[in-house]
């Protein structure tokens, strides 16, 4: 059986927790404690998965360690600076944004001479570029802040990071108990930043079913779908199938939340999903 609705249904639940986290934002909530909370009902999904995986154990090394903490710390940075991103700008352009990593990605490849320059590729580069300024609201569209679009570059540079750290700890066994061991490092990253008190009184409020959801769909379901999924299809199909989350995220903060988009934003979220979507495959 193909692993694409997998794939499919997995990004686009993170699609939809970006939406969840856009409405927990709009009730008053700081960006920080909806990602820790996100992290923290991930986790719990997470250990009940690889408790139940035969054989799994606890079995680890130093260097699978090393990269699933750094792994860790880069979900810790995508997740602060993907929400901080929705506050400050919206949940369409963040997600937009931050689906640039794998040209980030691309980057460091080409520096480490793992990639070959090329014409076609410095093209990719700059229609990339093109497509963040349409989309960014450079061109007079109104509803951004020069920091809500830092962060969502920035999630998209933190979420690159766990790509990087996610391969190279998954070479070294299966990435169920990688999966575990990052996100107890994003809980440890995030902790001593977020309001306490906010967090706590989280716990009692009418929100936390909205929370929960955002757990699961952000983490729990949703990486459980994607290593399945990605057992069963090659990394080229997965890496086009990856373009629902934006999509999805756009659509339930147009639909949901009210977000609006100009021609010129549309244009360059197209730009950007295409050209990226083209670069990731190319680089496959």
């Amino acid at each position: 059986m193909t692993g694409i609705p997998w794939i499919i249904a997995a990004a686009a639940l993170w699609g939809v927790a970006g939406g969840l986290a856009g409405i927990l934002i709009e009730h008053g909530w700081e960006p920080l404690v909806v990602a820790f909370y996100q992290a923290a009902i991930g986790f719990l999904c997470l250990c009940a998965w690889l408790c139940l995986q035969p054989g799994e154990g606890l079995r680890s090394n130093r260097n699978q360690l090393f990269w699933a903490v750094l792994a860790g710390v880069g979900i810790a940075g995508n997740f602060a600076l993907y929400f901080l991103s929705i506050r400050h700008a919206n949940v369409a352009v963040a997600a937009t944004l931050m689906y640039t990593a794998p040209v980030y990605v691309y980057l460091v490849a080409f520096i480490a001479g793992l990639e070959r320059n090329s014409l076609i590729t410095w093209l990719c580069l700059a229609l990339v570029l093109v497509g963040v300024v349409l989309l960014t609201g450079v061109t007079g569209a109104g509803g951004l802040t020069a920091f809500g679009i830092a962060c969502g570059i920035g999630a998209g540079l933190a979420y690159a990071l766990f790509i990087f750290g996610f391969k190279y700890a998954s070479l070294q066994g299966r990435p169920h108990l990688v999966l575990v061991v990052a996100f107890l490092t994003v809980l440890a990253c995030l902790f001593p930043f977020i309001d306490h008190a906010q967090a706590v009184a989280a716990l009692r409020s009418a929100d936390i079913g909205w929370f929960v959801l955002l757990g699961l769909f952000g983490v729990g379901l949703s990486f459980l779908l994607y290593i399945v999924g990605l057992r069963r299809t090659s990394p080229t199909v997965a890496s086009i199938i990856a373009m629902v989350e934006p999509v999805t995220a756009s659509w339930f903060g147009i639909v949901v939340l009210g977000t609006t988009l100009g021609p010129a934003q549309a244009l360059g979220m197209a730009i950007i999903l295409v050209t990226v979507t083209y670069l990731s495959v190319r680089q496959r």
